[in-house]
């Protein structure tokens, strides 16, 4: 039997996963900034900057694609609680010497859990959207790095990745 004491809070004290009861946990505000890279050709960093892409503007459609992926983190990732997100900001860095796009995503809610679910998800929606529009060129990218910066809110309060440890802050 599994201990009760687990941090794997998806679990019950019987080994089963279950979703998490946060009937009783006060709603806070809670934020969440998550980062990633996508790795290309520089040929290919090329055609996304300059726009021409033939699917069009590769970066605006994969903002879209990345709110998109935080508003349906739930249907997604089983155990997630659905949440009502108050914001989403995303936003992309073109890497001209390291032949990457880089993107970084805010998730806000006001709640009783948190939305690092959803702000790693917008991310990794972001850059397989980018991946998605240029494989044609391109395909061998490769998506690394995607991790959590900080989440702020909640019991646990503010967290923030060693620097350290982060492929980009």
């Amino acid at each position: 039997m599994p201990d009760t004491d687990s941090p794997l809070t998806h679990f019950d004290a019987q080994g089963q996963a279950h979703m998490v009861d946060v009937a009783a946990k006060p709603e806070t505000h809670r934020v969440a900034r998550a980062t990633g890279r996508i790795r290309m050709l520089p040929a290919t960093l090329a055609l996304i900057a300059s726009g021409q892409a033939k699917k069009g503007d590769v970066l605006g459609i994969a903002r879209i694609a990345a709110i998109q992926g935080a508003k349906r983190t739930s249907e997604l990732v089983p155990l997630c609680h659905p949440l009502p997100l108050t914001r989403v900001a995303v936003s992309f860095e073109l890497d001209d010497p390291g032949s990457a796009v880089h993107c970084t995503v805010v998730a806000e809610t006001v709640g009783r859990t948190g939305v690092e679910m959803e702000a790693l998800t917008a991310v990794q929606v972001g850059l397989l959207t980018i991946y998605d529009m240029c494989k044609a060129a391109d395909r061998g990218m490769v998506m690394e790095g995607i991790q959590l910066l900080e989440k702020q809110g909640g019991k646990s309060g503010h967290w923030t990745a060693d620097p350290a440890a982060s492929l980009k802050a």
